[in-house]
């Protein structure tokens, strides 16, 4: 049975950074795709970035481009969500997920693993 455990969550202010972490077990990590996505209250769940296996692909929303990467460490089996010049739009439950293949997929039912989701809030 796979596990993913979210970390790094938390209270910062806008224009702060956090790194979220997911450590995965229970397969092969490094043979799978992985990504981030996140849910406000009151919103649908969406994708926030992606990263394929062997990190040669990334892919990141447009609304994170360039404050946000999604980076992989296999001989950790963990996936990284560096998120930088965060904005309280950003303020969510952020989950991470492990696809059914090994290339960048932005669709959550392209995922069938995910983690119990770790809160991020940005105060303005």
């Amino acid at each position: 049975q796979v596990q993913l455990v979210e970390s790094g969550g938390g209270l910062v202010p806008a224009g702060g950074s956090l790194r979220l972490s997911c450590a995965a077990s229970g397969r092969t990590f490094s043979n799978y795709a992985m990504g981030w996505f996140r849910q406000a209250p009151g919103k649908e769940r969406e994708f926030v970035a992606a990263i394929s296996r062997g990190s040669g692909r990334t892919y990141h929303a447009d609304s994170v481009k360039g404050r946000f990467t999604i980076s992989r460490d296999d001989a950790k089996n963990t996936v990284y969500l560096q998120m930088n010049s965060l904005k309280p739009e950003d303020t969510a439950v952020y989950y991470c997920a492990q696809a059914r293949t090994m290339m960048v997929v932005t669709r959550d039912g392209a995922y069938d693993y995910w983690g119990q989701g770790t809160q991020v809030t940005v105060s303005s």
